[in-house]
């Protein structure tokens, strides 16, 4: 019987995590749990996680507790690894190639298992070794958060008022491997049959930027609803694209109405590289159609960052008047 290892007492998401993955596997798919903190149990077992004092893969031994252990994931991400790191860093993309249907060598398999890393698994790995969301020092937290799966994980533990046997303790472990698990799956699933579709459209939308507008700034979706910025922002680097878009235009599924959306510097940032004008910024129908000159105008936000129209004309006059704007 195959046999995977991690510490007794006290669980956390990264081992959870970590045991979920690897049982992914078809060597591991069947393999039991051992949790102990005894090294004559621990050195007989098949794969060991987050527990042992070492890191060496040819020995399938992933721990990342002792001195000097610094690995991190590669490929620009910088974050050092928990145990669900690690095992994710080695047998992830078996993982997502399993999940997928596709060889490991895939380019899609590989575009799912960076993403997967970015938007899921590097979140464990800080919040386990604690490193801090905000790399400057000395700023105040804003507010606490207690909903993310690190500490749902850790709520699954005995309180201290209730039974914390091994027996108590390894039966919520279970719970925890299945919330953890669970999470990663419907991660993957997003990932690759919404979030990996849409950067073929977004691929077509810059390719025929000029069609929309003779500058090249702004790019016409096929319909709402497309996660696309951050496809935009890695195409926009891989194909060096000069001058960067601006607008991004789309009708609304729900409304039938057409919207523009400004182009963030950066993902994550809340300034624009154009915004809406400032005329126009909290105004709505027909005083912003006074406003603007432009027929049909439904709203323009307080920032500046979305507005409306009835018509793909509107907001694509919309856009060609605000690249104008100072």
């Amino acid at each position: 019987m195959v046999r995977i290892g991690t510490h007794s007492g006290s669980f956390h998401c990264d081992e959870a995590l970590g045991c979920f993955m690897l049982k992914q596997l078809p060597e591991f798919k069947d393999a039991d749990i051992v949790r102990s903190r005894d090294p004559e149990v621990l050195k007989d077992l098949d794969v060991v996680i987050d527990v042992g004092g070492t890191y060496e893969p040819e020995a399938k031994r992933f721990d990342h507790h002792q001195r000097g252990f610094e690995e991190v994931f590669g490929h620009g991400f910088t974050t050092k690894l928990s145990s669900a790191g690690l095992v994710y860093k080695h047998y992830g993309r078996s993982i997502i190639a399993s999940l997928l249907g596709q060889p490991k060598d895939a380019k899609d398999t590989d575009t799912v298992y960076l993403a997967i890393y970015k938007n899921f698994m590097e979140a464990v790995d800080g919040i386990d070794n604690g490193i801090s969301q905000w790399p400057t020092e000395g700023h105040q937290q804003r507010y606490k958060s207690s909903t993310n799966l690190s500490s749902r994980v850790g709520n699954l533990n005995p309180r201290w008022n209730q039974d914390s046997s091994n027996a108590a303790t390894d039966a919520a472990f279970q719970k925890a491997m299945a919330l953890t698990g669970s999470e990663f799956l419907e991660a993957v699933d997003y990932v690759s049959k919404c979030w990996l579709p849409a950067r073929s459209l977004v691929q077509q939308a810059i390719e025929g930027r000029h069609e929309v507008d003779s500058s090249g700034e702004i790019i016409q979706l096929p319909q709402g609803g497309v996660p696309w910025k951050e496809h935009l922002y890695e195409l926009e680097a891989e194909l060096s694209l000069q001058p960067p878009i601006k607008f991004c235009l789309y009708e609304d599924d729900r409304e039938h109405k057409w919207r523009i959306q400004a182009v963030s510097e950066s993902a994550g940032s809340f300034i624009n590289r154009k915004s809406l004008p400032k005329a126009w910024q909290g105004l709505r129908d027909a005083e912003l159609d006074k406003v603007s000159g432009i027929p049909g105008c439904v709203f323009v936000h307080a920032s500046g960052f979305i507005g409306g129209n009835l018509t793909r004309d509107g907001v694509l006059e919309m856009a060609r008047r605000a690249l104008k704007e100072d």
